[in-house]
């Protein structure tokens, strides 16, 4: 099982929990991967076959695939198995987190007045989008602004342990990877960007944002999200790990940052959890706030267009049945063009992939990232 990286926020699992999260980790270690090689059998050898009967010269999309693996058993199996896994580690994750949360809640309090190394910055008028709250977004029990009670820091402790679960500890010890790896990939792409200033959009509990700290010792790093619960947990997260960051709560759509403020513009797994209305508003803030020659770069799963149609199945799996509901509008766009109509040049959008800093010795781990230079 993999270790992660201690705070004093972090919740601490009893020998109960712990059982039950090495074996949400297993599973996830040893199952999961199995499940899109035997749905992808099952869709050559007979769900498609049928298919591709029924449809004729009609073009087979998505939306045919999916509601023809609806009925295919092993499909059924498989969900029941991923939906099942999912539940089981956000329960065994919340009930260590709410064992312990007066305890949490008054550690964040302490830390939060200390202010040495992390500010926070909270403004109560800032509502929820409507996006973000009308379901648990990936089932996570809450979502990332229920208040349980007040200075609340759960949201942001059944995040941070939830994910590094989730992840079997790939994006680092912190959960910094995202930000540890965009920012080495900065540096060595434009050496000539003199970073001063980098903002993080949507930095949920502070993993990345301790990543983009470290990656960028001599800037002031910027971190905001619309969840309270969740910058409360990461300012005391980063001020007990003595790293510098400045979180604000703020709508993405409406940034109160001064226009040409910002070297580098980041938002890791942010873009495909906003709605059709929300996606322009953000990127065209992204662009408003960056200086000129400034980057604004995102880091979400390649485009279906990229994609196999068993890939795009398997991914798909999360819009409908994971709590996602803008995942599969999100990946059928042109990205290229929604930086173009935010007000980016088209010969400076980019698209790649940024290397893993804390995975590079695999030499396998990338993240597939996009974005623009101002």
């Amino acid at each position: 099982m993999a270790t992660q990286g201690p705070h004093a926020l972090l919740p601490v699992p009893d020998h109960d929990e712990a059982a039950r999260q090495a074996f949400v980790e297993t599973v996830g270690r040893t199952v999961l991967p199995l499940l899109p090689t035997i749905n992808k059998a099952a869709f050559k050898s007979r769900v498609g076959l049928r298919l591709a009967h029924a449809l004729g010269d009609e073009p087979m999309t998505r939306h045919h695939r999916r509601r023809a693996m609806a009925a295919e058993p092993m499909w059924q199996m498989t969900s029941a198995l991923r939906l099942t896994h999912q539940e089981t580690l956000w329960d065994s994750v919340t009930s260590s987190v709410e064992r312990q949360l007066p305890q949490l809640v008054q550690k964040a309090v302490t830390l939060r007045g200390k202010r040495r190394y992390a500010t926070l910055d909270l403004d109560p008028t800032i509502g929820i989008p409507r996006y973000l709250n009308a379901v648990d977004i990936h089932m996570m029990p809450g979502n990332y602004d229920r208040e349980r009670l007040e200075d609340d820091v759960s949201a942001g402790a059944i995040y941070d342990r939830g994910v590094f679960l989730r992840a079997l500890g790939l994006r680092g010890a912190y959960g910094e990877d995202y930000g540890t790896s965009f920012g080495a990939y900065v540096r060595a792409q434009y050496p000539e960007l003199n970073v001063r200033r980098v903002l993080e959009l949507g930095c949920a509990c502070g993993g990345s944002t301790l990543g983009l700290a470290d990656a960028f010792p001599e800037a002031d790093v910027y971190a905001v999200d619309v969840a309270a619960p969740m910058l409360r947990y990461a300012q005391a997260r980063m001020e007990s790990l003595g790293k510098k960051a400045h979180f604000q709560q703020q709508n993405a759509e409406h940034l109160s940052f001064e226009s040409n403020s910002f070297e580098v513009v980041v938002g890791f797994a942010l873009l495909h959890e906003t709605s059709a209305a929300a996606l322009p508003a953000i990127l065209k803030e992204a662009h408003r706030v960056l200086k000129p020659g400034g980057l604004a770069l995102f880091r979400e799963r390649p485009a279906y267009s990229s994609l196999t149609a068993s890939e795009v199945g398997e991914i798909d799996w999360d819009t409908y049945y994971n709590a996602e509901p803008f995942y599969g509008r999100f990946f059928d766009l042109d990205r290229k063009q929604i930086f173009i109509d935010a007000g980016f040049a088209a010969e400076r959008v980019i698209a790649g992939s940024v290397p893993s800093a804390n995975n590079a010795g695999s030499g396998s781990v990338a993240y597939p990232g996009f974005g623009a230079q101002k």
